[in-house]
């Protein structure tokens, strides 16, 4: 060190400070927000993909209120309650849905975890040897999840069972305040024929009255070449 400060001094460089070093991390470094941010989106897309059927993989949601809701469940989950999107067949449900999750996971929050299945398949994994699990262990995956989607709800014939396993999972992410994404070709209420207070019971249509956001998707089947 004397020998180093001896080599200064004769270059008249030895009562020179050093000026301050700026370690603040950059958007591209570990430690900056920015760049955490960018890991769990990462993570969360790849759960979003890995959670989606290949037909959707590049499913974007559109609708205002579609996005208006997946913005609410990024940033303050508990005040998002309930999705419901309903129209007739062909007129983008899915999609909006699938997208709507995928909204949230390009985000980047804290937590991303998600189930999305159909309610058939809901319904064949709460059946006596329906999966591994077992049926109360489904159940009680499906009410926790943070994130769930039920697609196609009111498909399933009416039966004690559905009712009472649809009540207990509503209603426990309804007094927890878990966000919930459900599709239906069926209207909320339908004067002139079956609606989802006739197909799943008023216990459940309740629940999903006091916190949903209903947003009914119309035009022409895109299934059969048409326009939404």
């Amino acid at each position: 060190m004397q020998r180093l400060q001896r080599a200064l001094d004769a270059r008249g460089l030895g009562h020179v400070t050093a000026g301050p070093v700026d370690n603040t991390p950059t958007p591209d470094e570990p430690g900056h927000p920015e760049y955490h941010r960018r890991q769990r989106t990462q993570i969360a897309v790849n759960r979003w993909k890995n959670a989606t059927p290949y037909r959707y993989q590049q499913a974007v949601a559109t609708h205002p209120q579609v996005i208006g809701w997946a913005d609410r469940a990024t940033h303050d989950p508990r005040t998002a309650g309930i999705l419901f999107l309903t129209g007739t067949f062909g007129t983008g449900k899915t999609h909006e849905a699938y997208g709507a999750l995928r909204r949230i996971a390009e985000a980047g929050p804290d937590r991303f975890e998600l189930l999305a299945l159909t309610a058939p398949d809901m319904y064949a994994l709460m059946r006596p040897n329906g999966s591994e699990r077992g049926p109360e262990a489904e159940v009680k995956r499906l009410m926790r999840i943070p994130l769930l989607l039920i697609d196609d709800l009111g498909t399933e014939k009416i039966s004690e069972f559905t009712e009472e396993a649809t009540y207990r999972i509503l209603n426990e992410r309804y007094n927890e305040c878990r966000p919930l994404i459900i599709t239906s070709n069926l209207p909320v209420a339908n004067p002139n024929g079956t609606d989802l207070h006739d197909q799943l019971g008023a216990r459940i249509t309740s629940r999903l009255a006091q916190t949903t956001t209903v947003v009914t998707l119309e035009g022409r089947d895109r299934r059969m070449g048409g326009a939404a």
